[in-house]
């Protein structure tokens, strides 16, 4: 369940007082072994766990393609995910968390022969895309619509939205936009995410990593990431609303 009810009481600015019931979020917790090693530790909403494994393998360096992961699947709970790749890997501690993520996702372990960043191949969109992106982000989505708590990532093909996922955590719900993508062999070069967080490196990192040329935000990105952005060839595009977007 995404959702529980909550019993709230409702103070209002001349001190009068309504109780009321709503709607929170619930935290899934979700360990991922890869070949009989635990290898990542998660805090998510509890939908699109397939998708969410596939992109963080992608995100996280793990996997460079679709065809290294012979399988997936989920015990009775959907609290541990058992991967299965077509190769063993080197792994090599890893103690780094995301700082910059509510949600206290952890790696445990990273791939030891992980590759460099890549430099992203010239984009191809223009501004009608990311303005119609932006109307249809606008729009309020499931879970937020009930809870207003959760971050969200609109996952766009040739312009146009193809799948969108939700999350307590913005690293969440753009890794199961990009899992999303993996597991449908949507052709990278050709899609834009569009999240609803800021970016810091890690998501720019994540972006980059998973070779897709266009980032949309609707907030704003550090100095940091735009730099990496540039470096990398990535088009970052912040504060995109209906009415306006910045091109970093």
């Amino acid at each position: 369940m995404n959702v529980s009810p909550l019993s709230v009481t409702r103070i209002f600015p001349d001190g009068s007082k309504k109780e009321e019931q709503t709607l929170s979020l619930n935290e899934h917790n979700l360990e991922i072994h890869i070949n009989g090693k635990k290898i990542l530790s998660l805090v998510c909403t509890d939908s699109n766990l397939m998708e969410l494994v596939a992109g963080r393998l992608l995100t996280s360096g793990i996997i460079e393609k679709k065809a290294d992961i012979a399988d997936i699947r989920f015990c009775e709970t959907k609290q541990r995910a058992f991967v299965t790749l077509q190769e063993e890997i080197m792994w090599q501690e890893n103690q780094n968390t995301e700082p910059s993520c509510c949600t206290n996702n952890r790696q445990l372990l990273q791939n030891a022969d992980i590759s460099d960043l890549p430099v992203l191949k010239t984009a191809d969109w223009n501004n009608e895309w990311i303005f119609a992106l932006a109307k249809e982000f606008s729009k309020d989505s499931t879970i937020h619509t009930h809870t207003a708590g959760t971050h969200r990532c609109i996952l766009s093909y040739d312009g146009k939205p193809v799948f969108s996922a939700e999350d307590i955590g913005r690293h969440n719900a753009l890794d199961k936009a990009v899992g999303y993508m993996l597991l449908n062999d949507i052709p990278q070069e050709k899609a834009i995410l569009f999240t609803s967080g800021r970016v810091p490196v890690d998501m720019t990192e994540k972006v980059i990593r998973a070779k897709v040329p266009v980032l949309v935000s609707k907030s704003v990105p550090t100095a940091q990431s735009a730099a990496l952005a540039r470096k990398h060839n990535l088009t970052l595009i912040c504060r995109a609303w209906n009415d306006s977007f910045d091109l970093i």
